[in-house]
């Protein structure tokens, strides 16, 4: 009787124990169920977006930055650019012991070349170091003893524009250092004469002694 009654028990206890197994992976001793592992993949992807997140907004913040720079270094072109924009020439007359004369606004003495012709300038390369062409940006303002309607632009073979007077170009002379200096009177260099501007347009042909000319006869020089 106690036999049967145990294999009885056996036979009621065997099926428990096999339902109550469960394949490896799916409880919390065995391993993690999928809920767990699914949990997992989402923290990571989380994780791994909150970074990339992260790396791209310091990527944008710091890419906002530079074209504040940019807008810096733009804002200071047109500064620069504009420096010599608008500049005028101040030209008047004065008088002298060769006459009454051009001169620009600080003293210095005005020429024109003979060869200039039509109102172009021929005066280019070294003779245009040794005579400066008077160039403005604007139109010239006429001073005291000045017509202003005889004041013109010029344009000239580099692009610059030069201050004409009666149709004639003008120009200084190198060799003035000073306000007053009339030392280029009447030199012949570069093909032809340089001669003062009188305030009605013509040449002053009129020349002082060779020794206050300062060489002015060695035209070869200029």
């Amino acid at each position: 009787m106690n036999g049967s009654t145990a294999s009885r028990g056996n036979a009621r206890m065997s099926p428990a124990r096999g339902s109550a197994r469960a394949p490896r992976g799916w409880n919390g001793r065995r391993g993690r169920g999928p809920t767990a592992a699914l949990g997992l993949v989402l923290a990571g992807v989380a994780a791994f977006a909150a970074a990339c997140g992260g790396g791209s907004d310091s990527a944008a913040e710091g890419g906002s930055s530079s074209p504040s720079h940019a807008a810096g270094g733009s804002a200071s072109a047109p500064a620069a650019a504009g420096s010599g924009a608008g500049a005028v020439a101040d030209i008047r007359s004065t008088g002298g012991d060769l006459g009454t004369h051009l001169v620009d606004g600080s003293g210095k003495t005005l020429y024109l070349f003979v060869k200039d012709k039509a109102g172009a300038s021929r005066c280019t390369g070294d003779c245009a170091a040794a005579w400066p062409p008077v160039t403005a940006k604007a139109a010239p303002r006429a001073g005291s003893g000045v017509t202003a309607a005889k004041l013109t632009l010029v344009k000239r073979s580099d692009g610059t524009t030069q201050v004409a007077y009666a149709g004639h170009p003008l120009y200084y002379f190198a060799g003035d250092t000073a306000a007053g200096d009339t030392k280029g009177q009447g030199v012949d260099g570069f093909g032809a004469k340089w001669w003062l501007v009188g305030p009605d347009g013509g040449q002053i042909t009129k020349t002082a002694a060779p020794t206050a000319a300062g060489g002015g006869s060695g035209g070869g020089v200029y």
